[in-house]
């Protein structure tokens, strides 16, 4: 019997609890609900310094603020109040737009509303004829406004009238970090200020494209573009190396498995654009593994994508030694294993390092395309220095950055292909009347190409002498019969 008392109290009691939330809703949704105040939703300013993402007082920048309008008030009037110390620039200008939220995801920018305004340098005061419409967004931005000259956080603040001429105010947004001008700001002004400065920005190529000012402010922010392009090459190249050569020995292997696993994963990577390689990293990796950074991503793709062009390298300097070195390894006792890593890599390596370097500049070139997604290298910092100037010279001062590096290790290829060259016993301009010799053994004779160009690789080196002092012995005995 108690249990069954119990029970109907249980559920007496949940019908209770139910009916009292229906009517709590019930409640509220037939009660007016308080109107919203006018919320500040942003206030930002813009980077003003050349070559840098900071703001810097005393110096001119565009003042953006932001407010949503509550759902049921009328806005007629805004007033913000600017920090103590600052001023307007001869330029100065105001933009009012209002954003209408219909579609919160696509709102409509309506600039076409009446309004009359008071901008001084410490505050500005508008008034709206019809008023600011409820539920939408206004978006005030002041152009040539200036800050303090003097490092600091610094708030907008400010007020506003309802369509009842109720003042209300403005809630405090986060402040604004603002640094006094720095020695590369003085010494920029200074070179605008020069006459030779001017009358080569009048030319409107020169300063589209060659501006001294614009160059100058984009070093610092490309240089660290530059250091990230060179850690990316430095890290991902390397890497491309081992896997290039495991990749050849799959090529060349007998076993038809690694032969085809080789082949399509080198024609793969060789007939894709790098750009594209990048696209499926950057967007599937994250799939599977979710804490890799952007960087740790980039030189992984460069050095994957290397690996492809460098295992065909690597492959047609192994095939490009002479059958004999593999056939003298063999007849000094050496197997497979040591003929490979001590005579016959050491040759490839001298024969393709040219090929490898002409690699290695191509791959510091693709570390442009990863600005597409989002990696901070040289590229990226150049474009964002354009887009904030509206001049190309930061993409120029880019192409110097790159040329710093291309052009020395081209003419070290150049340089490094000719002594090549002129130790195979290629004839050159300078030794055409001259043949290379050295003494081998016992003789002196012109060396073949190549025992030369084994000398230098320790073990086949030594597998190449072997075999010219054989060579020499052999014409002895040729000529001792012909005389006999």
């Amino acid at each position: 019997m108690n249990k069954e008392a119990t029970i109907k109290a249980l559920r007496t009691s949940c019908a209770l609890v139910v009916v009292l939330f229906l009517l709590l809703g019930t409640f509220m949704l037939l009660t007016p609900q308080s109107a919203e105040a006018l919320a500040t939703d942003s206030v930002t300013a813009k980077r003003n310094e050349d070559g840098g993402n900071e703001v810097i007082g005393g110096k001119s920048t565009r003042l953006s603020w932001e407010g949503w309008i509550g759902e049921d008030e009328k806005v007629m009037q805004i007033v913000l109040t600017f920090p103590e110390g600052s001023t307007l620039a001869d330029e100065a200008s105001l933009s009012i737009q209002e954003m209408i939220m219909d579609d919160p995801l696509h709102p409509i920018h309506d600039s076409s509303i009446k309004y009359t305004f008071d901008l001084t340098e410490e505050s500005l005061i508008v008034n709206f004829t019809d008023g600011l419409r409820p539920g939408n967004k206004v978006l005030i931005q002041v152009t040539g406004f200036q800050f303090p000259p003097i490092t600091g956080d610094y708030s907008i603040t400010g007020t506003y009238i309802d369509d009842k001429g109720i003042s209300h105010a403005l809630d405090e947004y986060r402040p604004i970090s603002v640094i006094g001008k720095t020695g590369m700001e003085d010494f920029l002004t200074w070179l605008s200020s020069r006459q030779w400065v001017k009358t080569w920005n009048s030319i409107k190529f020169c300063n589209s494209f060659f501006n001294p000012v614009r160059a100058i402010a984009s070093i610092p922010t490309v240089i660290s573009g530059w250091l990230t392009s060179i850690g990316l090459v430095a890290l991902g190249f390397p890497l491309a190396i081992p896997i290039g050569l495991g990749l050849s020995f799959m090529r060349m292997s007998k076993l038809t498995v690694l032969r085809f696993l080789a082949s399509i994963y080198v024609n793969v990577i060789r007939g894709t654009p790098l750009f594209l390689q990048i696209y499926i990293a950057y967007l599937g990796l994250p799939l599977f593994i979710s804490n890799m950074d952007n960087f740790t991503t980039g030189f992984v793709v460069l050095a994957l994508n290397s690996s492809a062009y460098l295992a065909e390298i690597f492959r047609a300097g192994i095939q490009s030694i002479h059958k004999g070195q593999f056939e003298a390894a063999s007849s000094l006792g050496m197997n497979a294993f040591q003929t490979m890593f001590f005579v016959i890599i050491p040759q490839t390596v001298r024969r393709v390092i040219p090929t490898m370097t002409s690699e290695f500049i191509l791959l510091f070139k693709d570390t442009s395309l990863l600005a597409a997604v989002g990696v901070f290298e040289m590229m990226m910092f150049a474009k964002i220095q354009a887009n904030l100037t509206g001049n190309m010279t930061p993409y120029v001062v880019a192409a110097c950055f790159y040329l710093m590096v291309t052009l020395p290790l081209t003419r070290v290829i150049s340089v490094f292909e000719k002594k090549l060259a002129a130790t195979d016993g290629k004839e050159t301009p300078s030794d055409s009347k001259k043949p290379k010799t050295k003494r081998v053994g016992l003789f002196k004779t012109t060396v073949p190409t190549l025992a030369l160009a084994t000398e230098a690789s320790g073990v086949g080196g030594s597998v190449s002498v072997v075999g010219e002092q054989a060579k020499q012995q052999d014409v002895i005995k040729g000529k001792n019969r012909r005389k006999s």
